[in-house]
């Protein structure tokens, strides 16, 4: 079987293919293609994959295409990983947000809107490339930001999509590091949107321990997800948040670390790959190929060591020097994907948190609603878990959020700042009309018209 990789060269491809190496066999994956429109930076980006696969000793074909036909024809699995307009783009979307005192996180509020802007339409052409060269192949979908875009590319018709993300995996991961138990005795449920999810179940063993856990503020804090919020409200609420909610619950404190940082995460990201790839662009990777992997893990170190600590003022965790680190694996994006390709292959199946379409999992949405929700992979297909209730406040905030998802789409396919405007409006962080007339006529000077 053959997994395409739609936008290679990012820098998470190297962790993605080692944690591939531990099942690739048993999923009878022979080959992984990557494409890129950044040519130069896919080549070191194979390299550094395919020292991985040697330092291992397996025998996983790794390679790189200029082309991106040849890249999906014949494919089984496709992942779409892209960031439209690079680095900068990011750049530019959290600064136009800030400079009008807004939050401009790259996948909430207005800066995942810019971002989906400008992706929606890419995306589309890549899906028809699919539907044409590879179309019995399942999409996983990456792509930030990962619900919004889901819904777009769902809603277009294409319908073997699933939208990933690493967050729930990683939160259940720590979770049961934590709680001394293996990740298969845990089952962690949750509900929402992505970015936009709470925990309302936490069985260790069949046993329901949410409420203990709620009322432990020595756990809360060691997982760095909960952490960031006061233990009041999340025994409010009696729930567990995505990280994402600080932006909501926490809005004035996230704004206000972001400005006393005077750079919002978006530069950190930029600066960090620009010396990444000036010291990789500058070895000799094919005579020093294990050297140039530790540069690599080095800065990817330094960029995951500084997720979230801008937003929330916690402090970066510290750094372990070059030639003592290893390639992370099970964890991210490859181990969700894996997981769904090892479900959809298996009798028994697997509980995991994906964005899908809602098909009456959460009662009031629309069952062609894209939500993120626990689901049961298998055989038989994909199916989200049924909620019977939804509590208020968490009901009323996936529909507003639905409702600007929804919208954003709908400019997207009609280029129109009229519409765009409505759907920055109604989402919480902008919460004004002169506000998203503002935003939308600034991203759309900063991309030349993405509009016309």
């Amino acid at each position: 079987m053959k997994i395409a990789v739609i936008g290679g060269a990012g820098v998470r491809t190297v962790i993605f293919i080692n944690g591939l190496l531990k099942r690739y066999k048993k999923l009878s994956i022979d080959e992984v293609v990557l494409y890129d429109i950044q040519e130069e930076k896919q080549k070191i980006i194979e390299k550094l994959c395919q020292h991985v696969v040697k330092r291992n000793k397996e025998e996983l074909r790794v390679r790189a295409v200029s082309n991106p036909v040849e890249a999906v024809r014949g494919a089984d699995y496709i992942v779409t990983t892209l960031r439209v307009g690079g680095d900068h783009s990011r750049v530019i979307d959290e600064k136009v947000a800030l400079d009008l005192g807004v939050i401009g996180q790259e996948t909430t509020g207005a800066g995942g809107f810019s971002m989906a802007v400008r992706t929606i339409p890419v995306l589309l052409d890549y899906c028809e490339m699919i539907k044409k060269y590879a179309p019995k192949a399942w999409i996983f979908n990456f792509t930030n930001p990962s619900g919004l875009v889901t819904q777009a590319l769902l809603g277009a018709g294409y319908k073997k999509i699933i939208g990933i993300c690493d967050a729930p995996s990683s939160t259940k991961y720590r979770m049961a590091d934590k709680l001394h138990v293996s990740e298969d005795d845990l089952y962690v449920e949750f509900f929402g949107l992505n970015h936009l999810s709470w925990i309302d179940s936490v069985r260790v063993k069949e046993e329901e321990v949410l409420p203990d856990l709620l009322r432990d503020d020595e756990f809360l804090k060691s997982i760095q997800e909960f952490s960031m919020f006061d233990p009041e409200l999340l025994r409010q609420i009696g729930l567990l948040p995505n990280e994402y909610l600080y932006y909501y619950y926490h809005r004035e404190r996230a704004l206000e670390n972001i400005e006393k940082a005077g750079a919002a995460r978006g530069k950190v990201i930029e600066n960090v790959n620009l010396k990444m790839m000036g010291e990789l662009k500058s070895m000799d990777i094919d005579a020093d190929p294990e050297g140039a992997l530790q540069t690599f893990l080095y800065y990817m170190q330094i960029r995951e060591n500084s997720y979230m600590s801008i937003e929330s003022g916690l402090k970066e965790r510290p750094l372990l020097e070059k030639g003592q680190l290893e390639v992370p694996d099970g964890m991210g994006y490859a181990g969700v994907m894996l997981d769904c390709i090892e479900g959809l292959q298996s009798e028994k199946g697997k509980d995991l948190v994906l964005s899908v379409e809602n098909q009456g999992s959460i009662p009031g949405l629309l069952d062609s609603d894209v939500v993120e929700v626990t689901c049961h992979v298998s055989k038989m297909g994909i199916q989200p878990v049924s909620f019977d209730e939804i509590p208020e406040h968490c009901y009323l905030l996936i529909r507003l959020i639905k409702m600007y998802e929804k919208l954003t789409v709908l400019a997207v396919e009609n280029k129109s700042k009229e519409i765009a405007i409505q759907a920055l409006m109604v989402h919480p962080l902008v919460n004004s009309y002169s506000i998203a007339k503002r935003l939308v006529e600034k991203y759309d000077k900063a991309y030349d018209g993405i509009f016309k």
